[in-house]
């Protein structure tokens, strides 16, 4: 089933609403006008009764009652649609105005004085009665006072009818005035999709502006015009990525061929197709290892890097990783200090890997005559790595793209050493990254720090 769309929905509900508040105005209309023209005909039949009551107080005879009709007369023919009734003690009508009027057959005289309404052939009536005090020696016992208000009821029923029309009429002017309105107020969200819907790699950088977007909107649009900054990044540094993994394995690639092509050229003793061989093993080798790094960051990117959780010495961990480079470390006379102590959880593979690119780097950019630091620091929830190294001081426009894949500080080492390809930060931040970590470099006053941040193991808190 095709479910309405937004437009039509907040169009129905908005007439829904204005149908609403017009019954409930209607019905209480109707309710207090029916309850004022009962009361004014209270009113009227009150202060009829009344005078009439008052005019019967003073005939004690016949003749005086004769003499009161001119001025009873007077008193209720004034109003239309009103008829009186007299009668003696006997029950008979000795009075009536209009003179033909007829006594109501659906309501009985001796019940009494009060306030009544009934429904006699097609008609509407509202009456009153009253009986005058015992000890009044009135020549009339009582009076009866009835008000004809089938003209109100007419005017009820024809309100009525044309409530039902003005709001059968109201109902579509609402609906239309309701899916102009919501249409009118969701064209930003229509310019949102036709950004969304007219979106390539090459406008990755068109963006909704916020001037003319209502304020209920506006987080929507901030938000979307933030994911499309998000994807313009993404894209760049895939496109960058992409040129970049080219770039590295041109070079491999292309000593593959010339090697291949120079042996193919003639004839050669079996020595030069061995070295030829080996020299393309040191190629296939450097293509391996950059396939194997674009594995790993691709796995990571992907959050399926799962590291063990053992407890690991950070201290023993390191000596180890430094005993391994201490033949290197010689030959390039350089010196290692290891101090502090720690406790944390991760994958010893792993960690292994993240610290051993960084000692590498601390070798490779390090003077002769100089010493690698490596200090371990704890915090009250944290443990903190730091490998220090003294050496050309890094430019602060490069601090925050040393991690990015394929990234050099210094481009003209981006050829000069086949053994990097620039993945080694980007490896290291993922496993980091894995661990809960956060890594990070500072480098003045002609010393480099890559520092690394991890939480204490729980063992260890406290």
């Amino acid at each position: 089933m095709r479910r309405l769309s937004l437009t039509t929905r907040m169009s129905l509900m908005f007439m829904l609403g204005v149908i609403s508040v017009l019954i409930v105005t209607g019905l209480s209309f109707h309710a207090l006008a029916k309850h004022h023209f009962k009361n004014l005909d209270r009113q009227i039949l009150e202060e009829k009764l009344e005078s009439t009551t008052k005019a019967l107080t003073t005939t004690h005879s016949e003749q005086d009652f004769m003499s009161a009709q001119p001025q009873l007369h007077t008193l209720l023919g004034a109003h239309a649609g009103l008829s009186a009734f007299i009668f003696n003690k006997e029950g008979v009508v000795i009075f009536t105005e209009p003179s033909l009027a007829k006594v109501p057959v659906n309501h009985d005289i001796g019940s009494g004085s009060g306030f009544f309404e009934w429904t006699e052939r097609g008609h509407k009536y509202r009456g009153m009665a009253s009986v005058l005090p015992e000890g009044s020696r009135s020549f009339a016992e009582s009076a009866l006072l009835v008000l004809d208000v089938t003209s109100h009821e007419h005017f009820f029923e024809k309100l009525q009818h044309w409530f039902w029309i003005g709001l059968v009429v109201s109902a579509f002017a609402s609906a239309l005035l309701g899916w102009i309105v919501a249409r009118s107020g969701l064209r930003p969200l229509r310019k949102v999709t036709q950004v969304a819907s007219a979106m390539s790699a090459r406008s990755l950088k068109e963006r909704i502006s916020l001037e003319r977007v209502p304020q209920e909107l506006q987080e929507l649009v901030f938000s979307f015009n933030e994911m499309l900054a998000r994807l313009d990044d993404a894209f760049a540094r895939l496109s960058n990525f992409s040129a970049d993994i080219a770039h590295e394995l041109r070079t491999p690639i292309s000593n593959l061929k010339t090697h291949t092509e120079v042996v193919l050229s003639q004839e050669r003793k079996i020595e030069s197709y061995q070295d030829n061989l080996y020299a393309n093993l040191d190629d296939l080798n450097k293509i391996s290892r950059i396939i194997d790094d674009m594995l790993f960051l691709a796995k990571s990117d992907n959050g399926l890097i799962i590291p063990q959780q053992e407890n690991i010495e950070l201290n023993a961990l390191i000596c180890k990783l430094v005993e391994y480079y201490e033949v290197l470390a010689e030959e390039l006379k350089i010196q290692f200090k290891v101090a502090g102590h720690g406790h944390i959880l991760g994958d010893k593979l792993m960690l292994s890997r993240a610290i051993s690119n960084l000692i590498s780097n601390a070798l490779r950019y390090t003077p002769a005559h100089n010493i690698i630091s490596i200090i371990i620091a704890t915090e009250s929830s944290s443990i903190t790595l730091s490998v220090k190294n003294p050496g050309e001081t890094i430019s602060p426009e490069h601090l925050d793209h040393l991690f990015d894949r394929f990234y050099r500080a210094d481009p003209a080492r981006r050829d000069g050493d086949p053994s990097n390809a620039g993945l080694g930060l980007a490896i290291t931040r993922s496993i980091i990254s894995a661990h809960n970590g956060e890594i990070w470099c500072t480098s003045k006053e002609s010393a480099t720090a890559f520092h690394l941040s991890f939480p204490k193991a729980v063992s260890q808190q406290g």
